[in-house]
């Protein structure tokens, strides 16, 4: 997205290069005027002064730009936000779908539904047509689903909306499907599935997530040469069919346009996009439920040098009532400064890295993971001491200087929210896709202020359950000195085995 603005701005120097260069020249002077002694200014002695002397003003108050929301007639909703800063438009529409909709059994469908309606082009525009076009105006228009959701962006100069946000129109309702580019986009997937134990931390997180979700949950599923090879044209046209109608998408404009002028366009462009009335969109989301708990595995590596560790649980969601407390907990555990650091990294020197972290979801549950990465002989030591750390702040309160700390820097953090007016308008509309009331963040803002020490120790106790949480290990077995066995569950160990199946026939 940053490429494309800088590639729509040197267009418009270009574009504008006799304006650039007029008043290029008068800052020129101005700056010669001050070199040569015609416009003195006055010294300044500046004595330096210790950090802890400056006085800081207080955070500014966070304002909402106003913006248009509205509703087209065939259930498209649209959020249209003006700022006229620079001379660019960009949006992003938000689809009910992800891939966590897709049949199981050709997991990976729905990525390369979002990658090919982009690369393949559209009826009218092959993709070397449109590539053309976009390239000719700097703008881009990009595709994509995740888990829980569809996208698909656009970025332009405003003086080439019209013509750029037709393209994305037609990228978004009549995506051509060339099997060419399906074949291409499958043949990138599995070079993806045979490089994907390359990375530690990698395996780790990928086996991490089966552990906590189970290994068929669309949460924690991977794609396998035997569901990719088995998914056709036709499977894409059909998962296309049914998730992308207008009565499913939620579109967000923000730039140099005029708001009224903006609606007419997306009237003319998207307006007749009718939903297709026998194609049921409405599916039952996932159930949750934690697959392992109270065990110990390890992926075997034998030519590492160091461990790559994950533990932790099923967690919640971004609605629940504490979720503000456990941001506060999260502070006190976590980055420089916080428990973990100082403990086992700074005084004790046994990781490179470490966190733990509670990890909510939108709309299903998120994990509490805590991990990192050590040298092989201080794995069991590593493990031991982050688990000490959190169950320290489960049975003793943080101190008041830890709870003034984190507050501090979750409500600082809270202000590049709405860093700029994407961002503010991204946050509104993923609230509305998920079904969170608009106020959610200034309610967690507030929760957040009034939060406790004993808020703190609450939630430690009621979210952070030792007992539930699985410990994944990759690392080579034979370096691990004392062995994983010296604290696991009954001694046990599970290794699991991460060889990739190969595809059949």
């Amino acid at each position: 997205m940053n490429g494309s603005i800088m590639q729509s701005l040197k267009m418009w120097r270009m574009r504008h290069s006799r304006k650039l260069l007029k008043y290029g020249l008068v800052g020129l002077l101005a700056v010669a005027w001050v070199m040569l002694g015609w416009g003195k200014l006055p010294a300044l002695a500046v004595t330096p002064r210790h950090y802890t002397d400056l006085q800081l003003p207080p955070a500014p108050e966070i304002k909402i730009p106003d913006y248009t929301q509205f509703q087209l007639a065939n259930g498209l909703q649209v959020f249209l936000l003006e700022d006229h800063e620079l001379p660019l438009v960009g949006g992003s529409a938000m689809v009910k779908t992800g891939d966590r909709l897709e049949p199981a059994d050709k997991t990976g469908l729905a990525s390369i539904v979002g990658e090919v309606m982009r690369s393949g082009g559209t009826r009218n525009h092959p993709p070397e047509v449109l590539n053309a076009l976009l390239e000719q105006r700097a703008a881009s228009v990009e595709t994509g689903i995740d888990t829980t959701s569809g996208t698909a962006s656009f970025s332009a100069l405003s003086e080439d909306l019209d013509e750029v946000f037709g393209l994305f129109a037609e990228v978004l309702r009549d995506p051509a499907f060339p099997q060419d580019k399906i074949d291409l986009t499958k043949t990138q997937w599995q070079g993806s599935i045979a490089r994907r134990n390359d990375d530690p931390e990698g395996i780790a997180s990928r086996e991490f997530q089966k552990l906590v979700y189970g290994p068929i949950s669309p949460y924690a599923r991977t794609v396998e040469y035997a569901t990719l090879n088995p998914i056709s044209r036709s499977d894409l046209e059909q998962f296309y069919q049914r998730y992308f109608q207008p009565d499913a998408i939620l579109l967000g404009i923000v730039g140099d346009f005029d708001s009224a002028e903006m609606r007419s366009l997306i009237e003319a462009k998207l307006g007749d996009w009718q939903p297709n009335s026998d194609i049921e969109t409405k599916t039952a989301l996932p159930e949750v439920s934690q697959a392992k708990a109270g065990e110990m595995f390890l992926v075997n590596q034998p030519q590492l040098t160091q461990s790559s560790i994950q533990m932790g649980h099923l967690g919640g969601k971004l609605d629940d009532p504490d979720y503000a407390a456990l941001s506060v907990l999260n502070e006190v555990m976590n980055g420089m400064g916080g428990r973990l650091v100082n403990a086992v990294r700074s005084r004790q020197g046994l990781a490179y890295s470490v966190y733990a972290y509670w990890s909510p979801e939108f709309d299903f549950p998120g994990v509490f993971v805590a991990g990192g990465q050590t040298r092989s002989d201080a794995t069991v030591p590593f493990i031991q001491s982050t688990l000490a750390e959190i169950e320290k702040i489960r049975t003793s309160p943080i101190t008041q200087a830890e709870l003034t700390s984190a507050k501090d820097s979750v409500l600082n953090a809270f202000i590049f929210r709405f860093a700029t007016p994407a961002q503010t308008l991204g946050r509104f509309m993923r609230y509305e896709y998920y079904g969170y009331p608009p106020d959610f963040i200034f309610r967690y803002q507030k929760q957040v202020e009034v939060t406790t020490i004993a808020d703190v120790q609450r939630v430690a106790q009621a979210y952070l359950k030792p007992e539930q949480l699985v410990t994944l290990v990759v690392g080579n077995a034979a370096a691990i000195v004392p062995p994983l066995s010296a604290i696991a569950p009954n001694g046990k160990v599970t290794e699991i085995d991460i060889t990739i199946p190969q595809p059949q026939g």
